[in-house]
């Protein structure tokens, strides 16, 4: 074959892989751990800190439930009313809690397998606004904007969990909002969900409404598809009385929890990032002790979430260098527990996807999941330091954690990756690998390729209207709005659910027969 010839047919394989999916992230995710910001002597005087806060300093507010369980465990009370755990209590809970679990989808093939080491992303946060991006004005966020998302976050192939983004404030009663906000997710999204729950007697009903989705009574509990997000600790070190209730009563439901404390340096935590550790880990362990004295073994991702204020304004910060290193810092101290956890990144600052929000994003995420969490949450969609939200960010972000999966992959070195027959030949003949045998095994699993990032010539790019990423994105969106929506809850199903519970999602819009998306725009 001439080397014309070959070369062709390299260029036509290299241009049906442009759109082409590479590598899946599959229920194991991606290996990470390759970041490592921590010492080992760094990694032992934070977790002994954590230890001497917890026995010393402790844990004010604690529930009847956690107070009586923990005083039965070997507690104490402190003079002015504070729970005390001793090193040994904190050190067995930590041995007997949960490794190694399943992390349920609405259907099998999104189940998500929580490994040592192995890194999963997710979206998250509680923004109240959403961006209108052609118009660059935010608006409210609500139920039916958090429909659209859990649509979209189902075709992105690069999130695991779909952890609500934005909370629906058009609705007010609180049951209304817990019961709507786990429907929403649910009917919109075949994958493994996340939402926080305002009160503890919200949590048996949202088990019969998930029960009723299956069609099957104890449907949920065979395959638990929706974690509840509980901030049982609010810093500096004070249990949440509503939250701690909420994870009491998920863990006896059997619902799996995702455990936060949300730090924020020099605000609610020391301004020294080593200090802000100490504290994070202590409220993580604390948590996770409470718990596991309600329920042995419960699954549970702890998580600390380490934040940053900006000292100049006292106001968060989420796409500092500062967070990179604490969301790295909180991962690695984990990882020496073998808990799963999950840290936030992607949280800029930004109020668009603009070039702010892509460096302060890649920065975040990149640093995270190099550090190996079980999860990164935030990871895609978030503006305006977690207030809002962008349906273009989420494809935007989706296809960055596509490139920073791609580079935890890392280079592999074998005998047949030096290359050094491939090497010889092309320099002796044809004088270039596109069409070498070599290249052509690889361009599907050694490379990526994006469908929104522009690596066009300026010419061609001039020629194809000179578009930026965002109008790319908003077009991907629409594509997707404007499909058919998720079918795995059947008519029947929804029906009943909608007969039980005050289900205030229109029915054509969770049909998708609203109007609302057509193809080309909203």
């Amino acid at each position: 074959m001439s080397g014309n010839s070959t070369r062709r047919q390299g260029g036509k394989r290299i241009r049906a892989m442009r759109q082409a999916p590479s590598f899946a992230p599959g229920p194991l995710g991606t290996k990470g751990g390759m970041y490592r910001p921590l010492s080992e002597a760094d990694i032992q005087r934070i977790h002994s800190a954590a230890l001497d806060v917890l026995e010393q300093t402790g844990f004010k507010g604690a529930t009847d439930t956690v107070r009586d369980l923990a005083l039965g465990a070997g507690c104490k009370l402190d003079g002015d009313g504070r729970l005390l755990f001793p090193r040994a209590l904190v050190e067995d809970i930590i041995d007997g809690a949960a490794r190694d679990f399943v992390l349920h989808g609405q259907t099998p093939s999104n189940d998500i397998e929580v490994r040592d080491g192995h890194v999963h992303f997710a979206t998250g946060g509680a923004a109240v606004k959403m961006l209108d991006s052609a118009s660059r004005a935010y608006r409210p966020s609500t139920l039916e904007d958090l429909f659209d998302i859990a649509r979209l976050v189902d075709k992105l192939d690069n999130i695991q969990w779909f952890a609500r983004p934005v909370v629906a404030t058009n609705l007010e009663d609180w049951r209304e909002l817990d019961l709507n906000t786990v429907y929403a997710c649910a009917r919109g999204s075949t994958k493994h969900i996340g939402t926080s729950i305002t009160l503890d007697r919200h949590v048996p009903e949202i088990i019969k409404m998930l029960d009723l989705m299956t069609g099957r009574d104890g449907g949920f509990a065979q395959r638990p598809f929706v974690s509840v997000h509980a901030t049982t600790v609010v810093s500096p070190l004070t249990f949440a009385e509503d939250s701690s209730n909420v994870a009491t009563a998920a863990a006896r439901a059997g619902m799996p929890i995702l455990s936060q404390t949300g730090p924020l340096a020099g605000a609610t935590a020391p301004a020294a990032l080593a200090g802000t550790l100490v504290q994070t880990v202590a409220e993580s362990l604390g948590a996770l002790v409470a718990i596991n004295l309600v329920k042995k073994g419960h699954p549970v991702i702890t998580s600390g979430w380490p934040f940053v204020a900006d000292l100049r304004t006292g106001s968060f910060s989420g796409g500092s260098g500062e967070q990179a290193l604490l969301g790295a810092g909180q991962a690695q101290m984990m990882q020496f527990y073998r808990l799963p956890t999950g840290v936030p990144a992607g949280m800029t600052d930004s109020k668009l996807p603009d070039n702010q929000a892509g460096f302060e994003k890649a920065l975040t995420v990149t640093l995270a999941a190099m550090s190996g969490p079980s999860f990164v949450y935030e990871s895609v969609g978030m503006l305006a330091s977690l207030l809002g939200c962008s349906l273009e960010a989420m494809v935007i972000d989706n296809e960055m954690i596509h490139s920073i999966r791609r580079s935890m992959k890392g280079i592999e070195v074998t005998d047949a990756s030096l290359s050094i027959d491939v090497i010889d030949e092309a320099s002796r003949h044809v004088g270039h690998y596109l069409g070498n045998a070599q290249t052509l095994a690889l361009m599907e699993t050694e490379y990526v390729y994006p469908s929104l990032a522009d690596r066009n010539s300026p010419d061609n790019w001039t020629e194809q209207g000179a578009q930026d990423i965002t109008e790319r994105a908003r077009k991907r969106v629409a594509e997707v709005l404007s499909a058919p929506c998720p079918t795995h809850i059947t008519p029947e199903n929804d029906a009943a659910v909608r007969a039980a519970f005050p289900i205030r999602l229109d029915p054509k819009t969770a049909q998708g027969l609203d109007g609302r998306w057509v193809k080309g725009g909203n």
